[in-house]
């Protein structure tokens, strides 16, 4: 198992907090991608919690489940990890022959992992020349608690699946939500359950990698308190009303925007570290994923926080897909970036 490399015949699995989705494609990043199997399962927030053996158990056969449903037939899989379960930075070293950076890394890997390397999995990916420094070569270095992807992959191969690839979840959704050709950075936004993850994307190579506390979770717990409603109805206002000050006699919005200043000012803080690091780099738009993409007026507030143009992105732009599959997904699209990501890594 590699955690960031990894290809041949597969599938990709994305397990998050509320649903399980499953994605197999054929094609190649250069003549695009086609949909062959898909599936989308959702499942008790309890159920990836519990960390029991009968919890296990029973995610296992959750997992399987998915599987079948999609009509899965390989056994290999390629599987996400949480931002919040992994630590991935971009570093400079010495240009040098490939063959050679790969062997001086693999000695020298330790330096940039924040753990014992011997309770951690890491891994990097070669960038190629730093924009700053012609003599430098930039390279992602990641890694994971061993205990952790020890433990996930336990669950997961007990079912009889075979994982080939563990990747951080904001390097696969930045894979399927970048603008291809794209001059300017961009800074792509996922808004998660409980998270928030964070990739600047500068000249087709993640650049700068965080992941925010906080997500929709607690805009719903906020507007719950502030409205006096149950969780599950601050959850339908804001999927329903979103940033709209005319609703709900404007509620709604100045709980969320009270929330969501604090988002806009990491974000802020995001473009500033990147453009004082690349100083001929500009964030040309921020790309929205997850609930940001999907809460009425979201992109317009963090549009006008940011003053940087905003978008809500399309992780299936590069995946050629049948009315028929158009129709079955409408509902849940959004929800795709990270295992569409996952299933475009390359088979060249």
């Amino acid at each position: 198992m590699d955690l960031l490399h990894g290809v041949g015949d597969f599938f990709s699995l994305d397990i998050g907090t509320n649903s399980m989705r499953i994605v197999q494609l054929f094609g190649n990043a250069k003549n695009g991608w086609t949909l062959s199997k898909y599936a989308y399962v959702p499942i008790n927030p309890k159920l990836t919690s519990d960390i029991s053996e009968l919890g296990k158990k029973r995610l296992g056969e959750a997992i399987l489940g998915a599987v079948n449903q999609a009509g899965i037939k390989t056994k290999n899989v390629a599987v996400g990890i949480p931002a919040t379960k992994t630590f991935t930075s971009v570093v400079e070293t010495d240009t040098m022959e490939e063959k050679e950076l790969e062997k001086a890394f693999h000695y020298e890997i330790d330096k940039y992992v924040p753990m014992a390397i011997s309770d951690a999995k890491a891994d990097f990916i070669i960038l190629g020349p730093s924009p700053n420094d012609a003599t430098k070569t930039e390279v992602l270095v990641s890694s994971v608690a061993k205990e952790y992807a020890e433990a996930t992959m336990e669950t997961i191969e007990k079912t009889g699946l075979n994982i080939i690839a563990m990747e951080p979840e904001p390097l696969a959704m930045a894979r399927s939500l970048a603008l291809p050709g794209a001059i300017d950075a961009n800074l792509i936004v996922d808004f998660g359950e409980k998270s928030t993850d964070l990739v600047i994307v500068y000249k087709g190579q993640p650049r700068l990698v965080r992941s925010v506390p906080g997500g929709f979770g607690q805009l719903a717990k906020a507007v719950a308190g502030g409205v006096g409603v149950r969780e599950d109805q601050a959850r339908q206002f804001i999927l329903k009303f979103g940033l709209a000050e005319d609703k709900v006699e404007g509620q709604v919005f100045k709980i969320l925007s009270h929330s969501l200043d604090n988002y806009a000012v990491e974000l802020t803080k995001s473009v500033r570290f990147f453009q004082t690091k690349y100083l001929n780099g500009r964030v040309g738009g921020i790309i929205l994923s997850g609930y940001a993409s999907i809460i009425p007026l979201f992109a317009e507030y963090i549009e006008a926080k940011t003053d940087i143009p905003t978008m809500k992105g399309n992780p299936w732009q590069s995946v050629r897909t049948t009315p028929d599959q158009q129709a079955a997904l409408s509902s849940v699209a959004s929800e795709f970036a990270v295992v569409i990501g996952l299933s475009e890594r390359s088979n060249d």
